[in-house]
Order: C-alpha cells, then sequence, then structure tokens
C-alpha cells in the first residue's frame, strides 16, 4: 500500500492556519520525510457560502498550491484530489497541468472528476447538466494535447483554428490520470483514459450529497474493484498497470486498539484491490498534524 497525505485544512473543522507558506513548506517536506508517496490538494473554485456554513470546506487553486509544493520537496508526488475539468477550457487545463509536471520535474498525478456544487457550476457559467460530457471531452482532450499538440483540437465550446504552440509535460506519454467517482461511468473513463481510480467508500448520505454511487462497505467496494478489472481486461489492458486509492480517517494513534483495527482495515482494503490510501491527520493546528504526520510514518509507511 502506497500512502498520499491529503493536505489538511480542507476540513469544516479543521484550523485556517494551514493556508500560510510556512505551514505548506513544513506540512508537505514532513509528508516527504515520512515515506508518503505523494500529497493531494482538493478545489472548490467558488463554492457557495450556505455550502460552506453547512460542512464545506476550504481549499486553495490546486496549479498554485502544488506548484509552491513543488518548490519545496524532491521526490514526492504532487495529487490533484480532484480537480473539476469541466470547470476549464482544456487547453487551459493542459498548459496549467503541464507546467506542474515541468516545474516538479514529474512528479504530477492528475485527479479529475466531475464536480458536483450545482451553484459552483452556475458561478463559474458552466452547465451542471453537461459536467459529465465536459468531463469526457476534457479528458480526450487533455491527452491529445499533451501527446499531439500541433494537431488543433475542438470541442463544444472551444476549438483551435490551427496548430497550438503549448508546454508538453515531462512525463511520457503524460501525467498519469486517475478518475474519480463510484460510478459505472467513472469505471468506464478509467478504462478508456485513467491509470488510476479514486472511489469513496461512504455512507448514502455522503455520497448522494456528492452525487455518486454508493460503496457503502469493503464488500461493495471490492465487487466494484472486480467489474473494473473485467472491463480492463476486456479492452486489452493490464488491470495491474491501474492504481486504485481509498481514503483513511484520522486515527486515534495513541489508541493501540484502534491502531490494529486500522491495520487490519487496510490489509482487508488491499485485498479487495486498493493499491493507495489517501490518508487525512488531525487539523487541529499545523504542530498536530506534523506530530500525527511522523507517527503514522512510523506505525504504517516504515514499519
Amino acid at each position: 500500500m502506497k500512502f498520499t497525505l491529503q493536505y489538511p485544512g480542507e476540513l469544516a473543522q479543521d484550523s485556517r492556519d494551514f493556508f500560510t507558506p510556512s505551514a505548506i513548506r513544513t506540512i508537505a517536506t514532513a509528508a516527504e520525510a515520512a515515506g508518503f508517496r505523494a500529497v493531494a490538494v482538493s478545489e472548490h473554485p467558488a463554492p457557495s457560502v450556505k455550502w460552506r456554513q453547512h460542512g464545506g470546506h476550504d481549499t486553495l487553486d490546486p496549479t498554485a498550491a502544488l506548484s509552491f509544493m513543488a518548490g519545496v520537496t524532491d521526490v514526492i508526488g504532487l495529487m490533484t484530489n480532484l480537480i473539476i475539468l469541466p470547470f476549464r477550457n482544456p487547453y487551459l487545463a493542459a498548459k496549467a497541468l503541464a507546467s506542474i509536471d515541468v516545474v516538479s520535474g514529474g512528479r504530477l498525478i492528475v485527479g479529475a472528476g466531475t464536480g458536483y456544487l450545482r451553484s459552483e457550476f452556475a458561478a463559474l457559467g458552466v452547465d451542471f447538466h453537461r459536467r459529465g460530457a465536459l468531463l469526457d471531452e476534457s479528458l480526450a482532450a487533455l491527452r491529445a494535447i499533451w501527446t499531439d499538440p500541433e494537431e488543433p483540437r475542438k470541442g463544444a465550446a472551444f476549438g483551435a483554428v490551427g496548430p497550438v504552440c503549448t508546454q508538453s509535460p515531462v512525463q511520457k506519454p503524460h501525467p498519469p490520470i486517475w478518475i474519480g467517482g463510484n460510478s459505472a461511468a467513472a469505471r468506464r473513463r478509467v478504462v478508456q483514459h485513467g491509470r488510476g481510480w479514486m472511489p469513496v467508500i461512504a455512507a448514502p448520505e455522503l455520497t448522494s450529497a456528492i452525487g455518486t454511487q454508493t460503496l457503502s462497505n469493503y464488500v461493495e467496494f471490492g465487487a466494484a474493484v472486480r467489474e473494473l478489472q473485467d472491463q480492463l481486461e476486456i479492452a486489452g489492458r493490464d488491470p495491474s498497470d491501474v492504481d486504485i486509492q481509498v481514503e483513511q480517517h484520522v486515527i486515534d494513534l495513541d489508541d493501540a486498539t484502534a491502531v490494529s483495527r486500522a491495520a487490519e482495515d487496510m490489509k482487508e482494503l488491499e485485498r479487495q484491490g486498493a493499491t493507495w490510501m489517501a490518508v487525512r491527520v488531525d487539523a487541529s493546528s499545523p504542530s498536530a498534524a506534523l506530530d500525527y504526520i511522523g507517527a503514522f510514518g512510523e506505525i504504517f509507511i516504515r514499519s
């Protein structure tokens, strides 16, 4: 199992002290030192105040935050979890993401999704009902722009009129694309475009709020993994080449029983097909997060 640090400060109850240069630098370098394979940031460019006041969370722009982290780290991967591609013109997305890959020396992992906040789509002038089609269009366009940039690409609301000079990523043929979401459409996108899948194992209350199919337990998760593996094989792809990342919530690392239970859960998730785990940490303060990162590394990564 490989571990991603989900950058703290992105839950409603988290301290806002994480959004300073010193905190970002310290947290990212601590994650690298502890053995985390990636650090991830999410995205909400224009969420409503109502959403924020009812359990929503703060974020930084992922391209800016990951570029900063690239400059203060050496080897840790830089992941968008998730970037909402329907919000962006594919040429702008291709340029911004390739730039992260360049300034990091080829460490970008593109976790992409459709988004789910209707009001946010309205604020950005994007048709909420077309978000799935826009994601499909963007995924195909991104790969094409990165691998054959001079071939003009066109979509429903964009179109190059001739060869375009754009930024090429370091990773070839392009940075790995991981798809977020539990639906059959998400798994189809993994087969067509992805090197990873990022499902959410959660109760129906949460999955319905973010507009995705419910995978409420390990059995349902395992069944969905096997469906994906079957689809990959039918498409002529090796399922072992596709990573699967799930989420680990905060553990009481001082409680031996809780640690043991978490270790067993991780083993079961690995048996069911998970290869990566996005870890949430104690985000009551940057110092608490640093303590958690160090202890988690000692218990689960280096042991």
